[in-house]
């Protein structure tokens, strides 16, 4: 059962989520004025005897009725561009990190690091320690720094998968035979969970997506304690 803090977006984790979430507000406002003028203007000609109905020639109204949504179309296209100009710029990544979809785990290289990679299993249910998430946690989680741009390279090796964190604002779909790109930077420490939202196979919905945002000290310790094991 869903409870109603439940029904809108998660909490963003991410400058371009936040974006997002703005965007969304700014939309859905513009959508509920306009619905609320339809719905008045429909009870009023309902409900007035003062409605001519053999009006053969309004040209104010037309003028009107052309000229407001085009206004309208404007004031939802210009943010909405601009965010995805933000959501495909890639300044300066101070790391990156390559994932490659599998049936049905995840495969992670750091590029920028010698010999670190792993694979991220679903941790399975009788292996669940208390208060992880079930279906959501991983056996090896993709740790990144905070407050850092990471750049994302996502690819497949056998049928189409999607890459997806919403917290972060982040769906990338990962092709066989073609490296796609996208970057995030986190803004806060914890934990941002996903799973893979592409149809992949009879396991689709268990494949999930860790993602760890710790201080960049906390970061330098695990990879040093990674490549030492």
């Amino acid at each position: 059962m869903a409870y109603p803090s439940q029904l809108g977006f998660q909490d963003a984790a991410s400058p371009i989520m936040e974006e997002l979430m703005y965007f969304h507000d700014h939309a859905l406002m513009i959508v509920i004025l306009i619905s609320t003028l339809v719905f008045y203007i429909i009870m009023s000609t309902l409900t007035t005897k003062l409605t001519n109905t053999h009006a053969a020639d309004a040209q104010m109204i037309e003028i009107i009725w052309t000229v407001l949504p085009a206004i309208i179309l404007v004031l939802i296209a210009l943010p909405s561009l601009r965010i995805l100009y933000l959501m495909d710029e890639v300044n300066n990544p101070c790391l990156t990190i390559k994932t490659l979809g599998h049936q049905w785990y995840w495969s992670y290289e750091y590029s920028d690091y010698d010999n670190l990679a792993f694979d991220s299993y679903m941790t399975q249910t009788q292996e669940l320690k208390d208060g992880f998430f079930r279906l959501l946690d991983v056996n090896n989680r993709m740790v990144v720094p905070m407050e850092s741009p990471i750049r994302m390279l996502i690819s497949s090796e056998d049928v189409l998968h999607s890459w997806t964190i919403p917290t972060l604002g982040v769906k990338t779909d990962a092709i066989p035979g073609r490296l796609n790109q996208a970057s995030f930077t986190t803004t806060h420490p914890g934990l941002f969970y996903g799973q893979c939202s592409e149809i992949c196979g009879s396991n689709h919905s268990f494949m999930p997506i860790t993602v760890e945002s710790c201080p960049i000290n906390h970061f330098e310790n695990w990879v040093t304690q990674t490549l030492a094991s």
